[in-house]
This record gives C-alpha cells, sequence and structure tokens, in this order.
C-alpha cells in the first residue's frame, strides 16, 4: 500500500529559463513504483518528469523486507537544493501522518 503527501508549488515568469520538462534530471536510485500500490506516487512521479521547473521527487527505500511505499515531490521550486528540501519535508510529513515507521526513511530519488 502506497502513501503519499504531495506538495506542489507553480512557478512561472522571466525566472524560468529552460524548460526542464520531460527530463529525469539527477537520478539517485531507481524509481520502480511498487505494482498494485495504492495511492498516486505514480502520478507524482509522473508530473515530476512533466514539470518544467526545478522539482523534486523522494521515497522511502524499497527492498524486500519494507511494506510500505511513501512517497513526495515538489514542483518547480526556485532552485534544485530548495526542491529537493521540500519533496524529503513532505516525504517525512506523510511518515509521521501516517505513523508508518516500517516503511524506512526519506531520500530524494529524482531531482533537476
Amino acid at each position: 500500500m502506497a502513501i503519499f503527501n504531495v506538495a506542489l508549488l507553480v512557478a512561472s515568469g522571466p525566472a524560468m529559463a529552460e524548460s526542464l520538462a520531460g527530463k529525469v534530471g539527477d537520478k539517485r536510485y531507481p524509481v520502480n513504483i511498487p505494482w498494485g500500490s495504492v495511492g498516486s506516487c505514480q502520478k507524482a512521479y509522473d508530473d515530476y518528469i512533466a514539470a518544467p521547473g526545478h522539482s523534486a521527487y523522494a521515497t522511502t527505500v524499497m527492498d524486500r523486507t519494507v511494506e510500505y511505499f511513501i512517497c513526495g515531490a515538489w514542483l518547480n521550486a526556485p532552485s534544485q537544493k530548495k526542491a529537493e528540501a521540500l519533496a524529503l519535508k513532505s516525504c517525512q510529513k506523510s511518515v509521521s501522518k501516517y505513523k508508518v515507521q516500517i516503511a524506512g526513511a526519506c531520500s530524494i530519488a529524482a531531482s533537476k
């Protein structure tokens, strides 16, 4: 079962010179949404890829000993560093909200 909290921020105007839409960015580990997951982690990842600005996607680490998968994303932040910090915060908020300690720690899976 996947539970997530995604926060979105939309930026526009001249500050966004080159579009990052369609780019994966810096991928730190493979993003594999578990088959049969409940929730919108796949949509959040797809939105991350489509985002034209600095964005990040954070997840709890998946391995065979973990039962839950939680994610968080932040789209179109002022910088990649800010997007990463906010995506981590979003993921961690979900872990705390649902009190799913066996999900593991949140980390940045990809950012741009």
